[in-house]
């Protein structure tokens, strides 16, 4: 198993899905995994500190599993079938462990939430993992030095980045 991070959450604007991209430190390869809006808000929500006025789903599991004693010990991206990723969450429960079957995007929610490691197997990231030429990375760590203090994880970026703000004024213009 390769023990990843999460580096971003991205708008796929061809679909308007949201991508998660785990990365792996020590090849730099990356694996990129569509997520719904939802899950991926709940993981950038986490990530970036915000505080909820209620409780979301992945809190609500959280709490659960704290107080019935259980202790998850990590999540791991475990396969990969027709395009689909799957994901299990390993935790402990009265001393025996339990390989709970999830979507990844809840179990990285779930993980970010309790703060234990996210792990891919070493199958799924030789099939589905990609790693980025030079120039890419380039650009990455120019905007990485760019963003810094923008909360890295800013899954709308790239959509106001695209807009062509000019095309409004002279709309207005013509009115």
């Amino acid at each position: 198993m390769i023990k990843v991070n999460i580096d971003s959450i991205r708008v796929s604007l061809m679909s308007q899905l949201r991508v998660v991209i785990l990365k792996d430190p020590v090849s730099s390869k990356y694996l990129p995994i569509f997520i719904g809006p939802c899950e991926a808000e709940a993981i950038a929500v986490k990530l970036q500190g915000m505080a909820m006025e209620r409780p979301l789903t992945h809190d609500l599991m959280k709490s659960i599993l704290t107080e019935l004693g259980g202790q998850v010990k990590h999540i791991v991206v475990n396969d990969l079938r027709q395009d689909t990723f799957f994901a299990q969450i390993v935790l402990d429960l009265n001393g025996e462990t339990h390989q709970i079957d999830s979507r990844p995007s809840d179990a990285i929610a779930l993980a970010v939430r309790l703060e234990v490691p996210i792990y891919v197997e070493d199958s799924v990231m030789e099939r589905a993992g990609i790693m980025p030429d030079e120039e890419i990375d380039s650009e990455a760590a120019s905007n990485a030095e760019n963003q810094e203090g923008s909360g890295h994880l800013s899954i709308f970026e790239d959509f106001v980045e695209s807009l062509d703000l000019d095309d409004l004024d002279s709309e207005d213009d013509e009115e």
